[in-house]
């Protein structure tokens, strides 16, 4: 039997949800390696609904939940249904979901307070020894619950090809290791079973977005 991963999803579209290449390419890459997904999102309101031809928010309300199926094709289960010891590793794709959905750090940053669902199914898998694989701006949840942390959001150094390089900063402001790589490539931090890559945190071509979501995966399938 193929191994069981969750996929933890936060909505549908990077400005206000999962990022859907990203949650597309963990799905591809899982099953090419022949492991099995199931995927799961909290049962709330997002924290806004964003019009992503304008990257304005607007007076709409959505359900991160409901958004979410249209990525798992309507085969996903709420976040509080998951139980790990039926499954063998966690993946967290990135978009902005994950920093106003499952947490609160695009308004406070390292200061931000996780949703309880996820901090326990993370705290969850961690304690099981299970391995987590983070990508894009997901390491953040790594960084704000297990200290000490090994991680990659890319680099370090805000440029036109990394924008977003101050959440490197701000996770070792969490008394984390960050560890700069590029897009292709990943961290493994093999205490905490921690398999990280940048995807969107870099403008790059998709395809290295994918070629380094692939190893992700791949790691995180090895390690279960």
């Amino acid at each position: 039997m193929g191994k069981k991963v969750a996929l933890v999803l936060a909505g549908c579209g990077v400005y206000d949800g999962s990022e859907i290449h990203e949650s597309s390419a963990v799905l591809v890459h899982l099953s090419r390696e022949g492991a099995q997904a199931e995927v799961y999102a909290p049962d709330v309101d997002q924290m806004h609904v964003v019009d992503h031809t304008k990257g304005q928010p607007t007076q709409e309300k959505r359900n991160v939940l409901v958004e979410s199926a249209r990525i798992a094709r309507g085969n996903i289960k709420d976040l509080a249904k998951l139980d790990v010891k039926g499954l063998d590793a966690l993946i967290i794709p990135g978009g902005f979901g994950v920093a106003k959905n499952l947490s609160t750090w695009a308004t406070q940053g390292k200061n931000c307070i996780i949703s309880k669902e996820v901090e326990d199914v993370l705290k969850a898998f961690h304690a099981a020894k299970k391995p987590i694989g983070l990508c894009c701006i997901s390491p953040v949840l790594a960084a704000k619950i297990f200290p000490g942390c090994e991680l990659t959001v890319g680099h370090d150094t805000e440029c036109e090809k990394w924008p977003y390089a101050k959440t490197a900063e701000a996770m070792k402001e969490l008394g984390c290791k960050h560890v700069n790589k590029h897009v292709t490539e990943i961290h493994v931090d093999m205490k905490n079973k921690l398999v990280t890559t940048s995807a969107f945190m870099c403008n790059a071509p998709i395809h290295e977005i994918y070629d380094g979501i692939g190893k992700m995966v791949k790691e995180v399938v090895r390690l279960a």
